[in-house]
């Protein structure tokens, strides 16, 4: 499709994604029988999502593309291993077979849980989850971003195992697929424009002014270290995006984060088939009405 985008779609596909399951107890129940909390449950859940090549240290996989504190995960990998679930080969982890038979019943028990739910009307619920369907399938094939790291995970989360067509479980496939493309093309542009990956987060944060001092910053980015924050502020500063002494971007760094999330924006959004970017507003209006049913 051509520009304009239907950027109002892309806040609501996280947003869905944080609601979807919010009733779902399975995860609750068996974290318990597990003697799990929450985060090495899911952390277990999405080792899943790795497929055969398992989850490895570098920054995207297991570890956050913008944090600074190395083996952040390790706890919860080690919970995970000592109920079971995931063990450590060569560097890298993987699901046990205790663990793929946990992800298998987390995905009938979240499609018997997607089929009660009737958000709106079965007829554009049926539409909506077709048209999603069809741009991440569209962006999957595209020639761009030429670096994939989170796509294969949309894959693996399928089990190749395509939902129903028109479910509610195939609305659910789509967007967490169509996120994981979006966090690859969003790789893309800003390493295109030479900063890392912590540096990106300071930046953004700074560009949309959420925090008045180093210290409120540095409480906004919990997986980051405070001196990597104010190394990270250090940089951008030398590099005219970040002003002297206030947390405010500097004409120069404004353009330089827009100028990435436009590009993201590209990337995502041109693969999909016409045909879909003209239902953009139809698709942005429905499906804030199925987060909203959902909450």
């Amino acid at each position: 499709m051509r520009p304009p985008y239907p950027v109002d779609i892309v806040p609501l596909l996280p947003d869905f994604l944080g609601r979807r399951r919010a009733k779902l107890t399975f995860a609750l129940r068996r974290a318990e029988e597990l003697g799990l909390d929450r985060p090495s449950f899911t952390w277990a859940i999405n080792l899943g999502y790795r497929g055969e090549r398992g989850g490895g240290p570098e920054p995207g996989d297991l570890m956050s593309a913008y944090g600074t504190i190395p083996g952040r995960w390790l706890p919860m990998a080690a919970a995970a291993r000592g109920a079971g679930l995931a063990e450590e080969r060569g560097g890298r982890w993987y699901l046990t077979g205790k663990g793929r038979e946990l992800a298998r019943e987390m995905r009938d028990a979240a499609r018997a849980h997607y089929a009660t739910l009737a958000p709106i009307p079965k007829d554009e619920l049926a539409l909506l989850a077709r048209l999603l369907d069809r741009a991440f399938e569209s962006g999957v094939k595209a020639s761009e971003p030429r670096e994939r790291m989170h796509t294969p995970f949309a894959i693996a989360y399928r089990a190749g195992d395509d939902p129903p067509d028109g479910s509610f479980a195939q609305l659910d496939a789509a967007i967490y697929g169509l996120w994981q493309v979006r966090d690859d093309c969003h790789f893309a542009a800003w390493r295109a424009s030479r900063l890392g990956g912590p540096e990106l987060e300071v930046l953004t944060r700074v560009w949309r002014r959420e925090a008045e001092d180093p210290t409120a910053l540095a409480e906004l980015l919990p997986h980051q270290r405070a001196e990597d924050v104010d190394a990270s502020l250090a940089r951008l500063r030398e590099r005219g995006l970040i002003a002297p002494g206030v947390l405010r971007a500097t004409d120069e760094g404004a353009e330089t984060r827009q100028r990435i999330e436009d590009e993201t924006d590209r990337l995502f959004f041109t693969p999909w088939p016409d045909e879909v970017g003209a239902k953009g507003a139809w698709i942005a209006e429905r499906l804030g009405a199925v987060n909203a049913a959902l909450s």
